[in-house]
């Protein structure tokens, strides 16, 4: 047999030194007008990825978790964690207000493509601005809690367990202006915002068919840092106070 060179749709063969010959490495190159948009592309997809499944940036639009977030912050809001983890007390958690916060029926407005492309792209960098179904809270009670406002010295008690808020309440607000006495349903949650006389959260809701009390599976993930602006940014920390080990051996008081 001779030994000829490779000829059109033959699979391309090393040289003597092992590599591509120049003329295979052009025949395979994808355009240079091509790479670009190509590059985009996979951009976006890899960040709709990890926007769908596990971090998204969301928009702070009101003051009702001040001072801890404020209006036109950036959070980071982790989508895993409570796959491996539950809702703890003191989370501040993103979740979909429908059937709680939000009661009849969610008509969402028509839009083209273009604005439908252009609210994903916002979503995923945290420029655009939140669902009307969307709220960010801090948990103060989960399932079988009983949560009370307020003891003798006006602080809102976990299990009979008075909670030390001073370090997220918003500066000379009173734990709750209104009183309450609830017991939380298993598989729910009672939320609060950390400016509490200009937040809307479970208090407000109270006479509402869900009670005030959010589900748990209506959670979109957990806010753990602050990224923009960079004179906000921190780290979301669970407050001490929540800490208690007291909160989780006391039970409902009777």
């Amino acid at each position: 047999m001779s030994d000829t060179g490779p000829g059109e749709g033959t699979p391309a063969r090393p040289t003597a030194s092992g590599s591509v010959s120049g003329e295979d490495r052009r025949r395979s190159r994808i355009p240079a007008w091509l790479e670009f948009p190509l590059l985009i592309i996979g951009a976006f997809l890899v960040a709709f990825v990890v926007k769908t499944f596990l971090v998204q940036a969301f928009y702070i639009p009101s003051g009702s978790m001040e001072d801890t977030l404020q209006v036109g912050d950036r959070v980071l809001v982790n989508k895993v964690v409570y796959h491996l983890r539950p809702v703890e007390r003191g989370d501040i958690v993103v979740f979909d207000g429908t059937g709680s916060f939000i009661t009849g029926e969610v008509v969402e407005p028509d839009r083209s493509p273009v604005e439908i492309a252009g609210r994903l792209l916002g979503e995923i960098v945290g420029l655009a601005p939140p669902r009307d179904t969307d709220f960010i809270k801090r948990v103060i009670g989960v399932g079988g809690d009983r949560v009370v406002c307020c003891d003798a010295d006006g602080r809102i008690t976990v299990n009979g367990i008075a909670l030390d808020e001073e370090d997220y309440l918003y500066r000379k607000n009173p734990p709750s202006k209104q009183p309450f006495d609830v017991l939380v349903p298993e598989g729910t949650m009672w939320v609060m915002g950390d400016h509490r006389s200009a937040s809307a959260d479970s208090r407000a809701h109270m006479g509402d068919p869900g009670g005030g009390f959010v589900p748990v599976d209506r959670v979109i993930g957990r806010a753990f840092a602050v990224v923009w602006p960079v004179g906000n940014a921190q780290v979301l920390e669970i407050p001490q106070t929540f800490e208690q080990p007291a909160l989780e051996g006391s039970g409902p008081a009777p």
